[in-house]
């Protein structure tokens, strides 16, 4: 019953979606009424514990807590709590306290329990310190007191009637809090599947509220006011939430480690960062460890989990990569997001197990979360050969050994044998004891009962993770549709043939890996007796790859008997034999499943149905070593506790068993602990089988310790020169890396690091020697090389180009004067004549409409003189009418069109004055003027400016802006460019222009503009752009919609063309799917969301708005700012949240407002200026104004490289044939407007 109740309780993080909480040892620190903790009194209206007084008091935020307060909500408070009404879903706190999990969370009727205590135990202590001294290395930090909270099985507050899907969940997790005399630290613990729920439902108003992890100083009363603490976020919205047991800051899966006690800000641990590994999205992985040997396993939680880090190399595997948080509000003490590289597959690198060889060896890296895809090959193909035609030996061939191995010659041939400590063929090896992944692909086509038509099916996913000291096999496989996923489940060994690969191997006895190195292929037939349905599974299995996982293809063909929607499958534990002769497995057994269907009228019916399995499994083996010891001819596969489960709304097939290896026997008997998995020994160490029950626990290579408890080897402080000069070593768990110093890369022997010969684009890196931009242009030539030409206007070598005195060959017309500028020239009719200069007519020019309209209201009328308070319309020098008319006498003012017609929604009062926007763009210099062709931009971070006729920029060092390089980037004189995007993938600027209404874009490499949409557009103004997804959205102020396109401005679709007045400011979040936009409608002005595919719409901010002008969002703090021309501020908000928070009160009239760092950057019309403010201490840090000084409209912040990230659309257009518009968690595929045809699929 033991080993039964481990694998029951392992299995169910398998089958439960998003996790369970269960009971058991190793990932949490040990906890409950057998440990001597307290516990909460259970409830759901915020139950607070009575003050927990220290022994050793708590340093937070430079200030000493000599007592806690545990509350149910998931809050550790630092003073006496408020109300649950008071600060539920608020954040920060104004009474302070440290959040592993802040949400409303219920422990009413014993729906899980809060345990808490304070530890002085040395095993405790210990503990503690080993955690905290892996996240602050350079630290000494020795414990005298451990609080433990965790919170077990609690379940989210649900009211009657809501989601029962919700009411079902549970979540497990934990807080510890280490305080020495002098400095404290928080360890938060989230075990794999822990987190099934990332958010409740609100009492007051049905509001979803997402959970809050972080930490908020207390507030400071004064007589008359009160100031809000510091505070920290560290996750807030359901990806951050849902990524907190697969990532961490210390390199332990679901393990994060902060220095609470500094003065100003929380710290994060610097260990060796790992990335969540969201590739995993459709696959809980499943995953072990062990804690310190001295703690008994008593009241921990059974939820297991490896030691495993997240920046994964070894031998070779030349990745780099990096997580970081996410960088909160108001500070700067976090950053953000995981950012991943795959250079090409290197050679192996010289570590401590892998010494430097005098051949090329083949990678083998640890264990890492990618997912990989799988190419299909032939069953038949071979997977390597030893026997060849001329003999081969060692020297020529030591390569083809893993780099564990060790090669020997032999009279006809040679063999590899794995050294002592690894497992394998000796052409694969791994490391004893590790546990193990399995990735690949699966396809189908398959006839279900008696439905005529197959099901077919290809690429789906397939991950299997193995404890190997366990022998527990747990297998995913993805995106199987309902109408096949409960008919397969009683096809276990899918998965079962990984088990039969690490089955826990008894004295004698050999596991699959051992005998074939995962290269083999498998070929199984199943027959259902009662109808004779026959299935065929063909597997090939193709060793381990460039990430340390072994792959697998696998093709099901055949018919199965339908198993009905909702039914459960049981399969008892059976054995099966293994016949083996050269190269070939066979095996064969008859067994049968049960299924239980879902009840009828109070009866749930059962029946048996018994199948026959077939196969066979083909494989090399080296047959020239006649010295070693053969494997049983027949060996005997036991397989227990197999769990089989269908989950119909992830679509997920998952498949878990038990597996050992041995001898034919028949009877229960006595067996060794190291054969049933009841050793207990470390996740990284091998289980040695004695006598009787004796067995001893050994680390595996790479780690030391007594096995039950195994620590990491730190090669790179061992052995400081093992990576050789120009190189540095990072450690890894059970292994290490070897990198290149910046300007390195390894050289062909995999191992030597040399200087890089780079090709450089002179142009793109402004080092070329071409005259200034703005009398030449660098041309790239490819390579290294480019040449130089003089602009227009301008002659010479390009190097050195001088003006060209265009006035000499009298351009003009006889009656005008002759202006010479740099690169052109003007002309001017002289008085007396009108015109354009190159023509010119004598007598005054014909007035415009403006210029009538205002000669007739200023004139005597018939009638007499024209009343008091009567409106004279305002036009420009040049006759037209000015965007912003305003009645003097009333004080009120608006918005007019070129025809002088008032547009609907801009009348302001008296003392504002609407942002309106000229439509006529100013008269074009006559002559020729600057080729409109984008300048290149130099590497770096830079703001873009739009103004009339042009797009300025300036370039960013850190979040400063470096004004004396500020340049022209791109010249249309005839425009009036309103919004800017940027795309950072293909480096391309995108523009609306109003006055000859368009969308254009141009390459940031130089090129000429091209006008992307041309037609049906008024007033497009505001433009966002998703990198991601290739789309760009905009608004249009006078239709009144916001429309989406693809990048090149086919496929345009409507998104809204109601409930909108004034529509301007528009900002994408590609990673989260949402949209976000303005709408200055002085009636009722607001900030609106959506998903990107027009779904959820919803108002996000509508009170104390005036002119909400710019929008910006910053991805790596998850902020939404805006720039208000009415209220004269700039306010942040978190959109998960309800609170804004005021950035900067007072300023003169914002357009347009974008964010880099920590800074908000947004251009202000009076001051005709770019204005920085640091929104950490909420100030203005900086000014940019441009030499020719002009309005100046949007501004987007040019990124030097994308955020990283990628949402549903980021691959293969998300599957969509036309649009595919990101939502969170998901994308539509949506149609074009006025689609012709039928080739169009929409879906969800």
């Amino acid at each position: 019953m033991r080993r039964l109740s481990l694998l029951v309780g392992a299995l169910l993080a398998l089958v439960v979606p998003r996790g369970f909480s269960l009971r058991g040892d190793g990932f949490l620190f040990p906890f409950g009424s057998g440990r001597g903790d307290s516990e909460l009194e259970p409830g759901d209206d915020g139950v607070s514990s009575p003050p927990l007084e220290l022994r050793t008091p708590l340093r937070f935020y430079g200030a000493t807590v000599d007592s806690l307060y545990i509350l149910t909500n998931g809050i550790i408070a630092v003073s006496e709590p408020l109300r649950e009404e008071e600060y539920l879903g608020q954040f920060p706190l104004s009474f302070g306290g440290i959040a592993p999990f802040h949400a409303d969370l219920d422990t009413t009727d014993r729906q899980g329990r809060v345990y808490y205590r304070e530890d002085l135990s040395p095993d405790i202590l210990r503990l503690a310190a080993k955690y905290i001294k892996r996240g602050f290395p350079e630290r000494d930090f020795d414990p005298s007191s451990v609080v433990i909270v965790t919170w077990d099985s609690v379940a989210p507050y649900a009211g009657p009637g809501e989601d029962t899907n919700l009411q079902v969940k549970r979540n497990t997790f934990q807080a510890v809090l280490a305080s020495s005399d002098s400095s404290s630290y928080a360890v938060f613990l989230y075990p794999e599947d822990g987190l099934q729920f990332y958010s409740t439902h609100s009492k007051h108003d049905n509001e979803i509220v997402p959970a809050i992890v972080g930490f908020s100083q207390p507030s400071t009363n004064y007589y008359l006011w009160v100031r809000p603490g510091s505070y920290n976020i560290v996750a807030n919205e359901e990806e951050m939430l849902g990524n907190l047991h697969k990532s961490s800051n210390l390199g332990k899966q679901g393990v994060w480690a902060f220095e609470i006690s500094g003065s100003e800000s929380i710290l994060s641990a610097k260990a060796t960062p790992v990335p969540a590994s969201v590739e995993y999205v459709d696959y809980d992985e499943f995953q072990e460890v062990t804690t310190d040997p001295s703690v008994p396993n008593e009241g921990s939680i059974e939820i297991n989990q490896p030691d495993i880090s997240y920046e994964i190399s070894s031998r070779g595997d030349n990745v780099h990569t990096s997580y970081s948080l996410p960088q909160p509000g108001a500070e700067d003490v976090f950053h953000s997001p995981y950012q991943t590289e795959y250079p090409p597959a290197e050679p192996p690198l010289p570590t401590g197990k892998n010494p430097p060889l005098h051949f090329p060896a083949q990678p083998f890296p640890r264990e890492h979360g990618q997912i990989i895809d799988v190419e299909e090959v032939d069953e038949t193909g071979i997977v390597f050969r030893y026997s060849t035609d001329v003999q081969q030996t060692c020297a020529n061939n030591r390569h083809q050994c893993s780099v564990h191995a060790v090669c020997k010659d032999y009279p006809n041939g040679f063999c590899c044998s794995c050294v002592a400590g690894y497992k394998g063929n000796g052409r694969q090896c791994v490391a004893e004891g590790s546990p193990q992944r399995v990735n690949g692909k699966v396809k189908g086509r398959i006839f279900v009962g008696n439905n005529p038509v197959p099901i077919e099916f290809e690429n789906t996913d397939l991950h299997s993770y193995v404890v190997m000291n366990h022998g527990r096999a747990y297998t995913a496989i993805s995106t199987i549709p309902e109408t096949l996923g409960f008919s397969l489940l009683p096809l276990a060994s899918i998965g079962g043939i990984i088990g039969w690969m690490f089955a826990v191997e008894q004295q004698g006895y050999k596991n699959g890996f051992s005998i074939t190195g995962g290269e083999f292929t498998r070929q199984a037939e199943v027959t259902f007796l009662s109808n004779n349905e026959k299935l065929t599974i063909k597997q090939k299995f193709s060793g381990i790859d460039e990430h340390g996982h072994l792959t697998i293809n696998t093709e099901l063909e055949g018919k199965v008997p339908e198993i009905p929607f909702g039914s459960s499958v049981h399969i008892e534990p059976y054995t099966e034999l293994y016949h083996s002769s050269s190269s070939v497995i066979t095996s064969s057994s008859t067994r049968e499943y049960t299924v239980t269907e879902p009840e009828r009228d109070g009866v749930s019916p059962t029946y048996t149905v018994p199948y026959q399995w077939r196969q066979t499994i083909s494989f090399d083996e080296c047959i020239y070593d006649d010295s070693h010891q053969p494997i049983s001819a027949t060996q005997q596969l036991s397989v227990d506790s197999v769990f089989v489960l269908y989950n119909r709304d992830e679509q997920i097939l998952r498949y878990a068993m038990s597996n050992s290896i041995g001898p034919i026997e028949s009877g229960d008997i006595s067996r060794n602990p190291c054969y049933v998995g009841t050793h207990g020994c470390d996740a990284n160490a091998v289980c040695r089988p004695g006598t009787g029950n004796q067995f001893t626990c050994e680390c595996s290579v790479g780690f030391r310790g007594d096995g039950h408890t195994c620590y990491d080897i730190d090669e790179c402080l061992e052995q400081p020169n093992v990576c050789g000069s120009n190189a540095v070593c990072n450690n890894q768990p059970g292994t290490f890396r070897c990198e290149c110093l910046e300007g390195y890369q390894f050289s062909a022997d995999g191992r030597t690091c040399v200087a890089v010969e780079r090709v450089i684009n002179h142009c793109l890196m402004g080092t070329h020697n071409c005259d200034i931009p703005l009398r030449a242009r660098c041309i790239y030539a490819g390579g290294s090389s480019y040449h130089c030409a003089c602009l227009p206007g301008f002659s010479g070598d390009g190097r050195s180009c001088v003006d060209e005195d265009e006035c000499q060959l009298s351009r003009c017309h006889p009656d005008a004067f002759c202006y010479n500028t740099p690169g052109s020239f003007t002309c001017q009719c002289k008085a007396g004549f009108h015109g354009d200069g190159f023509q010119c007519v004598s007598g005054e020019p014909e007035k415009t409409k403006c210029q009538r309209e205002q000669e007739q209201f200023v004139a005597l009328g018939p009638r007499g003189p024209r009343p008091v308070g009567q409106f004279i319309p305002q036009c420009d020098v040049y006759g037209n009418y000015l965007p912003t008319q305003c009645h003097r006498a009333t004080g009120y003012c608006w918005c007019v069109d070129r025809d002088g017609n008032e547009i609907d929604g801009t009348r302001s009062g008296p003392g504002i004055r609407p942002p309106c926007l000229g439509t006529v763009a100013p008269p074009v210099v006559v002559g020729p003027s600057v080729k409109p062709d984008t300048i290149p931009l130099p590497p770096g971070t830079h703001l873009l400016i739009a103004q009339s006729g042009k797009i300025d920029h300036v370039p960013l060092e850190g979040s400063d802006m470096r004004k004396s390089d500020a340049k022209a980037l791109l010249y249309v004189p005839d425009k009036v460019v309103i919004g800017v995007a940027y795309d950072c993938l293909e480096k391309m600027v995108y523009w609306t222009d109003i006055s000859t209404p368009s969308i254009s874009r141009a390459s940031l490499g130089g090129g000429e503009p091209v006008s992307i949409i041309k037609t049906d557009l008024e007033s497009p103004e505001g433009i966002a752009l998703d990198h991601l997804g290739r789309t760009i959205f905009w608004t249009d102020s006078q239709l009144d919609r916001i429309e989406v396109a693809k990048l090149d401005g086919s496929q345009r679709r409507i998104l809204f063309d109601t409930g909108l007045v004034n529509p301007r400011a528009i900002v994408a979040d590609p990673m989260r799917g949402n949209l976000y936009w303005t709408d200055w409608n002085r009636e009722a002005p607001k900030i609106e969301t959506s998903y990107m595919d027009g779904t959820n719409r919803k108002i996000l901010v509508k009170d104390d708005l005036g002119l909400p002008n710019g929008l910006t969002f910053d991805t790596y703090s998850s902020l939404l700012c805006w720039a208000d021309a009415g209220t004269k501020r700039v306010e942040c908000m978190d959109p998960n949240q309800l609170g804004r928070r005021r950035i900067l009160e007072g300023i003169q009239y914002p357009f347009s407002i974008t964010s880099y760092g920590k800074n908000l950057f947004y251009t202000d019309w009076r001051r005709d200026a770019v204005v920085a403010v640091d929104r950490t201490i909420s100030k203005e840090s900086d000014s940019f104004q441009p030499h020719k000084r002009s309005r100046l409209y949007g501004l987007t912040t040019a990124l030097a490289q994308c955020p990283q990230g990628r949402n549903y659309c980021s691959v293969n257009n998300g599957g969509c044939t036309h649009l595919c518009l990101a939502t969170p968690g998901g994308r539509s595929c949506r149609c074009p407007d006025n689609t012709v045809g039928v080739d169009c699929i929409e879906r969800n």
